[in-house]
């Protein structure tokens, strides 16, 4: 499964992997693919440090990125006390009565959420970059877009190679215009953030927008066949997060979510504005039912809505309140019905992707008969 780009990258398969655990991220970058590490959790510089030396400690001399989440407009001068300010009562109040309606519990006195908005704000992108590039990372990737000029720029002076998101042809082309070295085509089938065009349709239309860019398709793969079919599509390489979500080096927090991701199905993912306030697709549960529900106050914009529901999903995930227990995930997901090791993953990709192949190879050798 080797490419021109994973070729130039210094990795054996053309399959990129973005996961929120430093250990799935070793493991992928160590089976031969390129592991990228999210970003967006990590709030203080000092715990994103510690991940990238283990990293560093345990990819045996292989390749790895970084993903950061920085927003594609800027706004100055504004704090998160400030955006907090902005949160209508009547939401919060919603939150407290959803919260009690399923007996979901405080969290201890002084104890504070895991999870913030924060790690969506330009500035707390930057703090990342800062620790990012003291290691060798080969790869920065923007979820939202296009960094900012003089991000891609300090990239570039280090060797790193830009990469961003697009769930169109013309959000591919500003990627392009921006300077950025790889577009990352992300179907609707994908967990997280996602527009509203299919990976079949969406990957060749940004390979055609943006030649000679080289283009990730990402969105719904998650078999050896699949990744066949990216190729022929006219990709360069496959990105993939959903899959890697249920390996057994996945640090999931919640036991709980782990099971339910693995009795899911394809039909049980729903984009909804409910985690951040742009569409993201994720299990559906009743809560993002109450969120979607035409009864209810609506979503806030982002990053509104990610502030406003921070303290809420750490008490559902700390306590594992099931209804409410959920994930950002892609349709994939119908796939992931058992645990396994990254390296196992790996080996059942190459292995449908050869078949594919053959398959294809006998069908061209029978058409030119």
């Amino acid at each position: 499964m080797q490419t021109e780009l994973s070729k130039k990258l210094g990795v054996e398969h053309a399959i990129f992997g973005f996961t929120p655990f430093p250990a799935v991220a070793a493991a992928i970058s160590r089976a031969g693919g390129f592991g990228v590490l999210g970003a967006v959790r990590y709030t203080a510089p000092d715990d994103l440090k510690r991940d990238l030396d283990w990293i560093e400690g345990h990819v045996d001399g292989m390749p790895y990125g970084l993903d950061v989440v920085m927003p594609a407009k800027k706004v100055e001068g504004v704090t998160e006390a400030d955006v907090e300010a902005m949160i209508p009562e009547g939401h919060r109040q919603f939150v407290r009565d959803t919260l009690a309606k399923y007996g979901v519990p405080e969290l201890a006195e002084g104890e504070a959420s895991g999870w913030r908005i924060t790690g969506w704000m330009e500035q707390v992108a930057r703090t990342q970059l800062d620790v990012a590039f003291d290691y060798p990372i080969k790869l920065l990737a923007n979820a939202l877009g296009s960094p900012p000029a003089d991000v891609v720029e300090r990239a570039h002076d280090r060797g790193v190679l830009v990469a961003a998101l697009a769930g169109s042809a013309r959000h591919a082309l500003k990627h392009k215009e921006g300077g950025i070295d790889i577009v990352v085509a992300q179907g609707y089938e994908a967990g997280g953030h996602t527009g509203e065009i299919a990976s079949m349709v969406l990957t060749p239309e940004v390979v055609d927008a943006v030649d000679p860019l080289p283009v990730l398709a990402a969105g719904g793969i998650g078999s050896g066949q699949q990744v066949a079919a990216a190729l022929a599509l006219g990709a360069q390489g496959v990105w993939l997060g959903s899959l890697w979500l249920t390996c057994t080096e996945a640090d999931m927090s919640s036991p709980a979510v782990t099971r339910k991701l693995l009795a899911a199905t394809s039909s049980d993912t729903v984009r909804s504005r409910a985690l951040t306030g742009k569409p993201a697709r994720q299990l559906r549960t009743e809560w993002t039912d109450a969120w979607d529900d035409p009864d209810g106050p609506g979503t806030l914009p982002m990053p509104l809505q990610g502030l406003l529901v921070a303290d809420a999903l750490t008490r559902i995930q700390k306590y594992e309140v099931e209804p409410l227990l959920g994930t950002p995930v892609g349709q994939i997901v119908g796939r992931m019905n058992r645990e396994r090791s990254v390296q196992d993953v790996f080996d059942d990709l190459t292995r449908g992707f050869e078949q594919a192949v053959d398959r294809i190879n006998r069908i061209a050798g029978r058409n030119g008969r």
